[in-house]
């Protein structure tokens, strides 16, 4: 399965997660909202952490989401490489392989922009 196969296979999910706990899944976004639109970091450093931080959890949707965020963004793939290489110190051999993921899915997603 490709890799916008999976967001979009994840987002049909999550449409039907909203459906069936509509006020936590409401919450969940309201939280996300609040964190992207107040601070004074910039909407492409915080996808930056939130990816490091995906990669370092090892959850593969949330590093696709983010890593499609991110192209949105505006961000480079030599960004992305700085911010996987932190994931990688920060997880080691786990985040090698997730990372590796990270990367795969932006020149896919690149390739087919």
């Amino acid at each position: 399965m490709s890799y916008s196969e999976k967001i979009s296979s994840m987002k049909s999910e999550l449409r039907e997660l909203n459906k069936a706990i509509p006020d936590a899944t409401k919450g969940f976004g309201t939280l996300s909202k609040a964190v992207k639109d107040s601070g004074t970091l910039g909407t492409k450093e915080k996808e930056f952490i939130a990816l490091g931080m995906a990669v370092v959890m090892r959850c593969e949707p949330c590093i696709n989401f983010h890593v499609e965020a991110l192209m949105r963004a505006g961000a480079t793939r030599e960004e992305l490489g700085d911010v996987l290489a932190m994931g990688i110190q920060m997880s080691g051999g786990p985040g090698l392989m997730y990372a590796g993921h990270a990367l795969a899915c932006w020149d896919e997603l690149a390739e087919n922009a």
